[in-house]
This record gives C-alpha cells, sequence and structure tokens, in this order.
C-alpha cells in the first residue's frame, strides 16, 4: 500500500548545495547541452541543423521532439542573410514578442528593437475585423503585415490559422518570406497548416504534427542567431 504521508522534508534547504559550490547560468546550459549531446541520437542531422533541434529539446526536455523537427534545404542560408540585413520578424503572439532576445538580434544587426518585431493579434483594429466576421484575429493580424513580409522572418508559434493565411498569401500572391518557422500547436487546422507550409517552396523549419508552441518558435530562433553569431 502506497503511503499518502507526505516525505520528509530536509533538514537543510537543497539550496544551500548550490551556495556551497556556485554553478552559473551559462555553466548549467552547457552542462545541459552536453547531456543532450550524451543522450540523444544525432544522425541524420547537420551541425547547424542539430544545434537547433538541442535548443529545442532543451526548451523541452523532450528528446522525441527530434524525430518531428523538418528544415527545408535553404532553411538556414536564407535566415542568415535575412538577419544579417536586419529583415522584418513577424510573430503570431504577443508571447514570442516578449520572448525574442533583443540583444541576442543586435548582435547580428545592431537596428534590431523591440518595436520593429511586427505583431498585431491585439490590435484594437484587428479584434474588431474578427468580431464582425467570425474569423480569428490571428488571420487579420497577418493581414495587417502582409505589405511588410516579403523577406522577413516570420513565427508562428500559436496560430494554426495565422499559417494557413500566410500560406494562402505564398501560394496566391507571390509573398517570399525569408523563412517561416512554422511551430502553431492545437487540434484543430493544425496539421494542415504544417503540411501545406512544406509545399510553398519557401524556406521553413517545421515540427510535423499537434505539437509546437511560442516558447519553441523563440528557442528556434535563438538557436539560428547563434549559428549566424559564431
Amino acid at each position: 500500500m502506497t503511503s499518502t504521508q507526505d516525505p520528509t522534508p530536509p533538514t537543510r534547504p537543497l539550496i544551500y548545495d548550490l551556495y556551497d559550490q556556485p554553478v552559473s547560468g551559462a555553466e548549467i546550459e552547457r552542462r545541459s547541452f552536453a547531456a543532450i549531446d550524451a543522450e540523444a541520437d544525432r544522425s541524420g542531422f547537420t551541425n547547424a541543423q542539430w544545434q537547433v533541434v538541442r535548443r529545442l529539446i532543451h526548451t523541452t526536455a523532450d528528446f522525441s521532439l527530434a524525430e518531428q523537427i523538418r528544415f527545408s534545404d535553404d532553411a538556414f542560408s536564407s535566415c542568415a542573410a535575412a538577419l544579417q540585413r536586419g529583415a522584418t520578424i513577424y510573430a503570431d503572439s504577443n508571447m514570442i514578442r516578449s520572448g525574442l532576445s533583443v540583444a541576442r538580434l543586435q548582435q547580428i544587426h545592431p537596428g534590431y528593437q523591440r518595436d520593429s518585431i511586427l505583431c498585431h493579434v491585439a490590435d484594437t483594429d484587428v479584434a474588431v475585423q474578427a468580431k464582425d466576421s467570425g474569423l480569428p484575429r490571428s488571420l487579420f493580424a497577418v493581414r495587417k503585415a502582409a505589405a511588410q513580409l516579403d523577406g522577413s522572418i516570420i513565427l508562428i508559434g500559436n496560430a494554426p490559422v495565422a499559417l494557413l493565411e500566410i500560406n494562402r498569401l505564398i501560394l496566391e500572391q507571390g509573398l517570399r518570406p525569408a523563412l517561416v518557422i512554422g511551430m502553431p500547436v492545437g487540434f484543430v487546422h493544425v496539421l494542415e497548416s504544417k503540411e501545406e507550409l512544406q509545399t510553398t517552396g519557401v524556406p521553413y523549419i517545421v515540427i510535423d504534427g499537434r505539437r509546437g508552441g511560442s516558447p519553441l518558435a523563440v528557442a528556434c530562433l535563438h538557436a539560428l542567431c547563434g549559428l549566424v553569431g559564431d
């Protein structure tokens, strides 16, 4: 019979072990990456691809993500050129906009600022259009930014409808982003939005299936920044 009693608390809080033997945040990250390298099967990935895959595993502690990540052949070269010229960045959620490290971006191009990362999903006019039409705000947020998306880096971590609209702009209006990070999460429109993106001919990094999320989209771009900065 399993006991329901709470475990006996330690006589000395464990944080004191860290106080006694300090480890910096950078060292914790280094050790984490070393653990991932030791445990994961990185066969089948180029060095550049593995830097992205490892960062996503680090974000989630989920090794099975490696089986679902897809890269177009031109994803890295196109993204590197875009970052180096200070290309527009579009985010489908304010979580992505807030989570992106401007300091990392500025190491590649000094012109990057928080306000220069586009995200219109919370704009008043977008909310009005969504209410009037009965369609998601993410659709109208993409449409509002459409004129600025040629050559841009697009991060979709929340809204599959945003990715569907990006795909439509590519297929019908000739939009050519430098990279689409397609990682929306959920159960409706998710699978087809990712599958369609991979047929459009534009550079992409995708997590197949239902999994995704804004933290993964952010981690992906951070990994790409590290590759460009090396």
